[in-house]
């Protein structure tokens, strides 16, 4: 069987550090990558979400940019975690989008 070539929202490189929240459960980590529709994190040490739940993520850029956002568990791998945006405050639109400058609008192509 060969692979197909599909779609997704390009995903951009980026290191910083990310809050995970829910409820009284919090997780500290790191950002993977970025796209316009989501976020990957290095998985957490003792991590114990599902997917499906909503979390709260709080993204540390540089300078002082600082983005709230909710995000639904999408799926896991063994080093990562990975996140769709659920909701963005419109307040934080702008320095998100600034983040992702190009890779807002691009998309690549990957394997299944």
């Amino acid at each position: 069987m060969s692979a197909q070539n599909f779609f997704r929202h390009a995903r951009l490189n980026v290191v910083s550090a990310v809050l995970i929240s829910r409820g009284a459960e919090s997780a500290q980590s790191e950002m993977v990558d970025i796209s316009a529709t989501g976020l990957c994190v290095r998985r957490p040490d003792a991590w114990q979400g599902h997917p499906g739940q909503l979390w709260a993520l709080d993204l540390l850029l540089e300078g002082d940019n600082h983005v709230h956002l909710e995000a639904t568990y999408v799926r896991e791998t063994e080093h990562k975690i990975c996140f769709e945006f659920t909701r963005i405050p419109e307040d934080r639109q702008i320095p998100l989008w600034n983040l992702l400058g190009g890779y807002a609008d691009r998309l690549e192509a990957f394997n299944v």
